[in-house]
């Protein structure tokens, strides 16, 4: 006998079991069915004699329940978030993992960045979709299973995504097949995991939400950040003057190895005075500030006549309202992107993932993935980054 499924016939419920014919003489297409409704006991009065012409919906069920084989369900470790607060509400719990449908694929992580963006969803700045939810914007990983009719991802490929959808902090997941890229050989996956999301944000701070230029002045916040060195790199090889501001000795050092021109430690010194002597007055083109609240103000005094104020993160909240009317002296730009909005086509995706990834192979861009954590241990990754004890990149390994 063979389990069947709960169903629904004449608007009453019934728990049925398939019991295959046992006689030649009987049709294969008739079946005996068992209502367990209200008797759970094997008995012969309880058995109806049915044909799939009485009902062509339960003979279709039937008769896939018959031949199915029974697949068991599997269970992948993920990282859950079941309330919005600290690291600690980062659990590590078994998750239930399906198979992929039509375009989509389904990857095991090799590696998991981490970013700040984790942190404003675990906290509630950002709101997930769903609660609980699984964190995670990055990843790289081996396809194990393509949906049918899929086509250009085949099982065995390297790939990598970042952005949407939300949930890399797991072992294994499912992702549309139009939101990854492939890695080149070119790139070992951990640094591809560690980039993917940064690379392309740097990607598009530098080259299309203002576009570097040799001769220009720029001002980096948390220069010595994932996002920050990167930032440096690019716009010192687009030939602009950097000037970098940091919290230590040792990330300032850093940061100059990166290509930032001016480190500047703002709890020693006030950076908008430094950045005003360093330029002689004249100010900045473009400030990129990931810090937030408390760089704000001082990052639009730094600003040129017709300069331009990037916020693309908050680590230390998010900044107090800014009237029009203080745009207005300067004739200043201010502009808060996503990177969603700057890969929403597939074209744009290629693009910028392929012009990181280039210029990660020719040297351009060094990645330092100086911290990888367990997956287990992500609640310690964050804590972490957000106290600020880590440089270059973070990184989770299943």
């Amino acid at each position: 006998m063979s389990l069947l499924k709960l169903g629904f016939y004449n608007q009453r419920f019934h728990l049925l079991r398939f019991i295959p014919p046992q006689s030649s003489n009987v049709s294969p297409s008739t079946f005996w069915v068992q209502n367990l409704t209200n008797n759970n006991t094997t008995n012969h009065s309880s058995l109806s004699y049915y044909t799939p012409r009485i009902n062509p919906v339960i003979a279709k069920a039937l008769r896939t329940e018959a031949s199915a084989t029974v697949q068991p369900i599997k269970m992948v470790k993920a990282i859950r978030v079941h309330q919005f607060g600290g690291s600690q509400v980062l659990k590590w719990e078994d998750v239930e993992l399906g198979e992929p449908k039509e375009g989509e694929i389904r990857i095991k992580n090799i590696a998991i960045g981490v970013n700040f963006i984790d942190i404003y969803f675990r906290k509630g700045v950002y709101k997930a979709t769903t609660m609980p939810f699984t964190p995670g914007m990055e990843a790289v990983g081996e396809v194990t299973a393509v949906g049918p009719g899929l086509t250009g991802r085949k099982v065995g490929d390297i790939v990598a995504y970042a952005g949407n959808p939300m949930g890399s902090y797991a072992e294994e997941q499912i992702l549309p097949a139009d939101k990854v890229v492939p890695v080149p050989p070119s790139v070992d996956p951990i640094t591809a995991a560690s980039i993917m999301l940064k690379g392309m944000t740097a990607q598009f701070l530098v080259r299309r939400c203002f576009k570097v230029e040799s001769g220009h002045t720029v001002l980096v916040h948390a220069a010595a950040g994932g996002v920050g060195s990167l930032l440096c790199q690019w716009a010192n090889a687009l030939g602009a003057t950097v000037i970098g501001t940091v919290s230590t000795k040792e990330k300032a050092a850093q940061a100059k190895e990166d290509g930032c021109h001016h480190a500047i430690i703002y709890k020693e010194e006030d950076f908008v005075s430094r950045v005003n002597e360093i330029t002689c007055g004249k100010g900045v083109e473009v400030v990129y500030d990931s810090v937030g609240k408390d760089t704000f103000e001082g990052s639009l005094a730094c600003l040129k006549p017709r300069g331009y104020m990037v916020n693309f993160g908050q680590s230390s909240g998010t900044p107090d309202p800014v009237p029009l009317s203080a745009l207005a002296p300067k004739s200043l730009f201010l502009t808060r992107p996503s990177m969603m909005q700057y890969t929403s086509t597939r074209d744009e995706l290629l693009e910028t993932a392929g012009e990181v990834f280039a210029n990660v192979a020719s040297g351009v861009l060094r990645v330092r993935v100086n911290h990888k954590y367990p997956l287990s241990e992500a609640a310690q990754a964050h804590a972490d980054l957000e106290n600020r004890r880590t440089t270059g990149s973070v990184v989770l390994i299943p």
